[in-house]
């Protein structure tokens, strides 16, 4: 059981009725389907509990264990797991299967629940959650209040960096990311300067859509199969982006000088290493190389 009073386990038929149908007349309840022999999903529950948490009371988290709840999994339908399902007014309305990078979790919960405006308290912290909401004009004023007072933070000028290369101004970016000093925020800064080289290869490949057209004509087009993915990259679509890296991988490791499987490691290095795509993926790469 979670110490939290906004994330629950699901013990039984009468428990999942109240705790997910009636309390999603009141709140919008996530529901996990999860197992313990999951990887993904022990990969994928800390990520929905930060993300609860974040809601302070707005929005629930049910975990319901499929290996005990077997006639819950059957009334819902449950495949495959991970399956994340949102409930509201007592009816799924939304959900995802696998692994989901934070970025997409928000974007569902985004139509349906609204994140409260950050607490009072240290400013980086207020910006980062307004960064990880989506909110990047919020979160660079308060980055531009907190570096007017020290311009050598170098949390705030990472994330700085980054709420400029969201609204394209990738040159500013690059600047400000050079003048991050020491190594306390490495992985931070790599995942930065991962991110701008994806922004700033877009700018001169084909649109997505060209290439789309071309794999649909030739599904072994190795150029714009790793082109499509730098696309899905600067979009922040990981999960399609690393499936198409790691597929071109398998087909043509050697392809333009192993350039699938640098960059499987460049998106690595930007999500972290506990991202539940990071851990499903680096399986994967791992299975293909021995």
């Amino acid at each position: 059981m979670s110490d939290s009073p906004y994330i629950f386990d699901i013990a039984g038929a009468a428990s999942f009725d109240q705790l997910v149908i009636q309390n999603s007349f009141h709140k919008p309840v996530l529901v996990d389907f999860w197992a313990d022999w999951c990887a993904p999903c022990k990969a994928l529950m800390p990520l929905l509990a930060k993300i609860t948490e974040e809601y302070r009371g707005e929005l629930l988290l049910a975990k319901v264990n499929c290996d005990i709840e077997q006639d819950i999994v059957a009334r819902f339908g449950i495949r495959s797991l991970p399956t994340v399902v949102l409930f509201k007014d007592g009816q799924p309305v939304d959900g995802f299967a696998g692994a989901q990078p934070e970025s997409a979790i928000r974007t569902l919960l985004e139509p349906h629940v609204q994140l409260p405006a950050p607490e009072a308290g240290d400013p980086l912290v207020a910006a980062q959650e307004l960064f990880a909401a989506g909110r990047f004009a919020e979160a660079e004023n308060l980055l531009k209040q907190l570096l007017g007072e020290d311009n050598s933070n170098a949390a705030a000028l990472i994330l700085y960096a980054r709420c400029l290369a969201e609204r394209g101004e990738l040159g500013e970016a690059a600047t400000v990311l050079d003048a991050v000093k020491g190594d306390e925020h490495k992985q931070a800064l790599a995942a930065a300067k991962a991110q701008l080289t994806f922004l700033r290869q877009v700018a001169d490949l084909p649109d997505a859509a060209e290439l789309k057209s071309r794999l649909a004509q030739n599904a072994g087009d190795d150029e714009a199969s790793y082109q499509l993915a730098i696309h899905q990259l600067a979009l922040q679509q990981y999960e399609a982006a690393l499936d198409a890296l790691l597929k071109l991988f398998v087909r043509n490791r050697s392809y333009a000088d192993g350039l699938p499987h640098k960059t499987l490691l460049q998106v690595f290095d930007l999500l972290g290493s506990d991202h539940p795509l990071v851990i499903a993926y680096r399986r994967k790469l791992y299975q293909a190389l021995y």
